[in-house]
């Protein structure tokens, strides 16, 4: 039954807020431990039985400890390249008043739950330093295969927002600068990122802080890329090269799957020498978004799991506008003991991918949302006179699908979420105060608005956050301004 098939995704309400950790490197640090569980909220306290392998992790609250578990249970964390396996603990909570060498914990837990602010960043050894910085410096090693501008956005950008690119040589290594939108993304993309590969055996990146607190990029191109400025010249960058590919995997295929991203060391790749075959990957047309090319090892699965969500504002009507930006929804339900969880299903595995790579790791509703694979191939609906409260609904003759013609315009403007929002489909009788009051009444913060001078039917405005401009588009889009006009919203490609 309905039951029983949603096993795998949901969690058991009698769970604890304090989580067993096994297969614990003995060189890991508190710090490294507990980063495992920052980015599903407040880490109240750490037993480390490094003797055993073994590690306890104290969360603020049950539905934190929840939500790292369902993570987790799909896609297993790693410490220092080492899979590490996390459930729940027969402990209701952790007494370590009496235990001695408990001081390096506390120090590390203060500095962890203040870098979730953005105030701090730890140093691998435990101790605290102001933080270091959203700008990272990466330099590949043994890259026998090429590594392209596009290829670490798409690595980079599943651990936060990526403003700025900048890729060169310098002492015939490939090296970039990225600047993250915050200072704690860059701090947990190094601790995930550093000394991994690519590709099996090759293509390692090395990944530390830059001296830099910004970058200036003259030019979107493949060498340098800012994504907040879409008006930047192409510049006088010679044309982008094909890439040299692992033979095996085809056109498009370069990329990391959803798992290699998380698990390391990525993709196999055929033995050398001989050199890796070249076969053309098409590069996205700048200025422009960054293309989502179809992803070599990805589950054929078009049904995600969504976690870590509010149950007191999420809505099935919510998720399919969210996810519907990034792709054709055609069933969504929400887990009806533990509604934190959602299972929402796209119309194929290339759009799944697509939702993962722009929605896992953004703030809705005041939590971090984990968007990942889900176990299962499809959403069941309810048994005829079964109730479930209306937590699921089945979208596929929805008029509101965005792609339902083959080779639509609309995934020429798929973005990353921003602040910015596009609007269209506005009558001419609707005006610049009656577009801000109507995100005012919903709870966002206008802080510019134009018209685009070209079709008095589309405007940009800018809100206070990114957060905001997710709640206005679930708010809003679809929107009846009247005379048969409903709001189209969308993200924008470049602020105001």
């Amino acid at each position: 039954d309905e039951k029983k098939k949603l096993e795998g995704d949901k969690l058991p309400c009698s769970s604890s807020r304090v989580l067993h950790l096994r297969h614990i490197p003995r060189d890991a640090t508190e710090a490294e431990v507990i980063s495992l569980g920052i980015p599903f909220g407040e880490v109240t306290n750490l037993l480390m039985l490094r003797d055993k392998n073994q590690a306890f992790l104290e969360m603020a609250s049950e539905e934190a400890a929840g939500s790292m578990v369902s993570y987790y249970t799909l896609s297993g964390p790693q410490l220092r390249s080492q899979p590490v396996y996390v459930q729940y603990s027969k402990h209701r909570e952790l007494k370590t008043d009496n235990l001695t060498n408990q001081d390096r914990v506390q120090t590390a837990l203060q500095a962890m739950n203040a870098m979730q602010s953005g105030n701090v960043a730890l140093q691998a050894g435990g101790g605290v330093l102001p933080c270091e910085g959203s700008v990272l410096r990466i330099i590949v090693e043994n890259n026998f295969y090429l590594v392209t501008l596009d290829m670490l956005y798409q690595v980079f950008s599943k651990y936060g927002i990526v403003l700025k690119i900048v890729t060169f040589t310098k002492n015939n290594q490939f090296q970039a600068l990225l600047q993250y939108a915050d200072p704690m993304h860059a701090f947990y993309a190094k601790l995930a990122l550093d000394g991994h590969s690519i590709y099996v055996t090759c293509c390692t990146l090395r990944v530390d802080f830059s001296r830099l607190s910004s970058l200036k990029v003259k030019y979107n191109n493949d060498k340098s890329r800012d994504f907040t400025r879409c008006d930047l010249p192409y510049g006088n960058s010679p044309p982008p090269v094909e890439p040299a590919i692992p033979p095996a995997y085809g056109k498009k295929s370069w990329l990391l799957s959803s798992d290699a991203i998380n698990t390391f060391p990525g993709l196999p790749v055929p033995a050398l020498p001989g050199g890796p075959g070249s076969l053309p990957v098409p590069t996205p047309a700048m200025p422009g978004p960054v293309a989502t090319p179809e992803i070599t090892g990805v589950p054929a699965n078009s049904v995600l799991l969504v976690s870590n969500l509010n149950p007191e504002a999420i809505t099935p009507d919510g998720l399919f506008i969210l996810f519907g930006v990034y792709g054709d929804v055609h069933r969504v339900k929400i887990m009806f003991k533990c509604k934190g969880n959602a299972l929402v299903q796209m119309a194929d595995a290339t759009q799944a991918q697509t939702a993962i790579n722009y929605l896992n790791g953004q703030r809705l509703y005041g939590r971090i949302i984990r968007t990942t694979f889900s176990k299962h191939q499809t959403v069941q609906l309810p048994a005829r006179g079964q109730q479930d409260q209306g937590l699921t609904k089945d979208y596929s003759n929805s008029p509101l699908h965005r792609f339902r013609k083959p080779g639509s315009k609309n995934f020429q403007y798929i973005f990353p979420p921003s602040a910015t929002l596009h609007l269209a489909s506005i009558p001419p009788s609707v005006t610049v105060d009656d577009l801000k009051k109507l995100f005012v009444d919903v709870g966002s913060t206008v802080n510019a608005f134009r018209f685009l001078q070209k079709d008095s039917k589309m405007a940009l405005i800018r809100l206070g956050s990114v957060e905001e401009a997710l709640h206005a588009l679930i708010e809003l889009h679809n929107y009846d301004l009247g005379e048969n006009h409903h709001l189209r919203v969308s993200f924008s490609k470049c602020p105001i």
